[in-house]
């Protein structure tokens, strides 16, 4: 205990240390300022609702800002007066000062009157009406807070809201959704509730066509003095509101630019418009086809304005993917006498064909970390429709830095043609699509070949035909009617030897024609950072041999196949559900929920390998190499190279707390949980079937830290990670947690697992 309490008093004393001496380097009569202090109510009994988050509201609003604290310290003021006044402007200490360190923020900056004057209008904003605020200052050991009292009074609620009278249009639209008013009798006074309140007022005009209406035109009138701190509320339009906002707008002619510049814009306002529809399309080089712009424009000659039609509009133009600029502009016809304005669209297309390259890292489940090349030809408007053809080689490099095949290198050559159509194409029908996402029709073509140095060559080819669109911005499909991949193995060296040694690869060099469909489904708020709760839901369905199995002829054994390869036959569900909760400004708790289920039929006894489920690796269950999990209880011996375990069934579970560290450093505490199984016991793998009264008990468990350099554009990762639950153990000796032992480097070498990725795990 003695020695445990010296190193404690020393760590201690050199903390205050830090915490006194950087008030040593203040010049005479400068106070370092410690932050600010709100007292609500101190002298009164009154206590008003919430008022620790009004309290830290408030604390919040007032100015400067302290210097910044980590654990009651202020390392950056430290560092900064550790730095002293550097000789050059570059160098360790320079960059400590300007970048590391922080300057003192000083009493003398806070400007209590200001302050005084913020945090009472906030108050007065959120229903305390008779708030006053006042503020002053402490000083001890050249240390100074400032102190704010706010003495608030009742807070005020609203008894009744009146609205204009309906004597006109516009009087008339405002009363029309007065039942969705965000004003209701009885709520608290509220100034940000107000301004929504004109917002949605105004929204509701610009949808009948009052393009020139401004929230601003709208007052909102409170009195006060009815007693027993009640408000009554009229909404009014400004007696000077302009007469241009007050009327309602019609749309007269649509006339439409898709090759527009500034450098030709005289010559393109001369030519002679192409009339097709509503529309005046000016484009004297045909740059796109006229229908095109029946799926991007939603106005309609001679119909009231409306802000739905004019943002869909603008979106659509703008996630085509095929103009650089867009611009829409409306004008008043003989300068507002009329109510009617000319719409011009004004499109600058993208550049025809453009090439791009690319060197990119890769990280993937089993292990292989490398580098890709990669060039891409993109040809836009193919078709003068908008369409998009891209056209891509790509070389790669992989080595597997962990488990059973470390050490193992891996080369991949990839070639793809992929055609988008801005549009649904269905035989026989055109449906329709009137949100603001653009429906895509997608055609590819691909060949992979994978080399796994003298082991084998493993050579796939893949034709797709399938839709892509968007619900709305949480919502996203993707439905391949029909999928078709070829995989041709290759063996490079001594089959017998090579099965004999690594019985794994039998599965992997297999022939396969998968011929079938699919359907994704993709929901997530992610995009809203201002939520405190995101989540993200993917759902696949796979099928193989399904509807298309119907059309392929049967061999001489009477199983369906083709190119003398049996057709494979299967379903396949999974579903991927992830949360993330910020617990606060720097904090998350991330966790994710993975299970998946695949069923073979008909002409196949198992799933093909390319369709089965794996566990372990870098974004899975961590604890464990890649793919040498399972199936169920069973563990891969440790003689054999490959520990490719793939099964029918899978479940997992992973937890990871984030926090940031400095700057673009974070780290992570993190658990996972789960494994897969084989639909059928496997014989030659005893304990491999599911069975549900023993999946729990068969369950692998790891946990473990990681550091990730997150740059936003890419994040590097460092997982370490070890198990703490081994299903293939004797049962009863599953849990392993008492024999953890870090300073043990025959234990370190068994169990700890690092992972190198790209991007978080999930």
């Amino acid at each position: 205990m003695k020695r445990l309490i010296k190193p404690a008093l020393f760590i201690f004393s050199c903390l205050v240390y830090t915490a006194c001496s950087n008030t040593k380097y203040l010049k005479p009569g400068q106070t370092l300022y410690a932050g600010a202090e709100v007292k609500i109510n101190p002298d009164s009994a009154t206590k008003i609702a919430n008022e620790k988050n009004i309290k830290s509201d408030l604390e919040s609003k007032t100015r400067p800002a302290p210097n910044k604290k980590i654990i009651g310290l202020r390392p950056k003021l430290y560092i900064y007066n550790l730095a002293g006044q550097p000789k050059k402007s570059k160098g360790i200490r320079h960059w400590l000062k300007t970048k590391v360190g922080e300057p003192p923020v000083l009493l003398s900056d806070v400007k209590l009157k200001y302050n005084n004057a913020v945090l009472t209008s906030y108050l007065i904003s959120q229903g305390y009406l008779q708030s006053v605020v006042v503020g002053d200052t402490v000083v001890k050991n050249r240390v100074g807070k400032a102190i704010y009292t706010a003495r608030t009074g009742s807070r005020y609620k609203i008894n009744n809201i009146t609205f204009p009278k309906d004597s006109g249009n516009l009087t008339h639209v405002i009363n029309l959704n007065k039942e969705k008013s965000l004003l209701k009798k009885g709520n608290f006074y509220n100034l940000e509730v107000f301004k929504n309140e004109r917002v949605r007022i105004d929204n509701d005009l610009k949808e009948n066509g009052y393009f020139y209406f401004s929230p601003d035109y709208l007052i909102l009138q409170v009195d006060s003095t009815i007693g027993k701190n009640l408000v009554n509320i009229t909404v009014k339009v400004k007696d000077i509101a302009p007469d241009a906002g007050l009327k309602p707008y019609t749309i007269k002619n649509i006339n439409i630019y898709p090759n527009y510049s500034l450098r030709r814009d005289s010559v393109l306002r001369k030519l002679t418009p192409i009339e097709y529809s509503d529309f005046n399309i000016y484009d004297d080089k045909k740059t796109f086809k006229p229908r095109l712009f029946d799926r991007l424009v939603f106005f309609k000659k001679g119909e009231t304005y409306n802000r739905k039609d004019h943002n869909q509009s603008l979106n659509r133009m703008v996630n085509i993917n095929a103009f650089q600029a867009v611009k829409a502009e409306f004008l008043p016809i003989d300068s507002f006498k009329n109510n009617e304005l000319n719409l011009n669209i004004y499109l600058t297309p993208l550049k025809k064909n453009s090439l791009s390259f690319s060197v990119t890292g890769t990280s993937k489940s089993n292990n292989f970390v490398g580098s890709e090349v990669k060039i891409t030809q993109t040809t836009r408007n193919l078709f003068r429709g908008a369409e998009q053809l891209d056209v891509s080689l790509s070389g790669g490099f992989e080595s597997q830095v962990s488990g059973q095949s470390q050490g193992l290198n891996s080369y991949s050559f990839t070639a793809q043609g992929k055609l988008t159509f801005p549009r649904f194409i269905v035989p026989f029908i055109k449906p329709q699509s009137t949100n603001a996402f653009i429906p895509k029709t997608i055609a590819s073509l691909s060949y992979e070949l994978i080399s796994r140095g003298s082991y084998y060559d493993l050579s796939s080819f893949k034709a797709e035909y399938g839709y892509q669109w968007k619900e709305n911005q949480y919502k996203e499909h993707t439905f391949n009617p029909i999928s078709v991949t070829y995989v041709r193995p290759k063996i490079t060296g001594d089959s017998t030897t090579l099965f004999a040694t690594t019985p794994g690869l039998r599965n992997i060099l297999e022939k396969q024609f998968i011929i079938g469909s699919s359907y994704n489904f993709t929901y997530t708020n992610q995009m809203e950072e201002a939520r405190r709760n995101n989540i993200y839901f993917n759902g696949n369905l796979q099928t193989g041999g399904n509807v298309w199995g119907l059309f392929v002829p049967k061999d001489s054994h009477g199983d369906k196949s083709i190119l003398n390869v049996p057709l494979t036959q299967f379903v396949r569900v999974e579903t991927d559900l992830r949360d993330f909760y910020k617990i606060g400004k720097n904090l998350i708790w991330a966790n994710r929920l993975d299970l998946g289920y695949g069923y073979a039929y008909g002409n196949s006894t198992s799933m093909p390998y390319v369709k089965q489920f794996f566990a372990g690796g870098t974004n899975d269950i961590r604890g464990f190499a890649a793919r040498s999990l399972g199936p169920g209880s069973y563990k891969v011996p440790d003689s054999v190279q490959f520990a490719d375990q793939s099964g029918d069934i899978k479940a997992m579970i992973n937890t990871e707390l984030r926090f940031k560290i400095v700057s673009v450093l974070y780290g992570a505490v993190f658990a996972d949980a789960g494994n897969i199984w084989l639909r059928k016991e496997d014989t030659t793998r005893v304990g491999s079937g599911f069975k549900l009264k023993n999946a729990l008990s068969q369950i692998a468990i790891s946990t473990g830290a990681g550091l990730r350099v997150d740059a936003k554009i890419f994040v590097i990762r460092l997982d370490v990670a070890f198990p703490i639950r081994k299903p293939y153990l004797p049962e009863g000796q599953r849990w392993v947690i008492d024999k953890i032992a870090f300073g043990d480097k025959t234990w370190r070498n068994n169990n700890l697992v690092y992972n190198i990725g790209i991007g978080y795990p999930f």
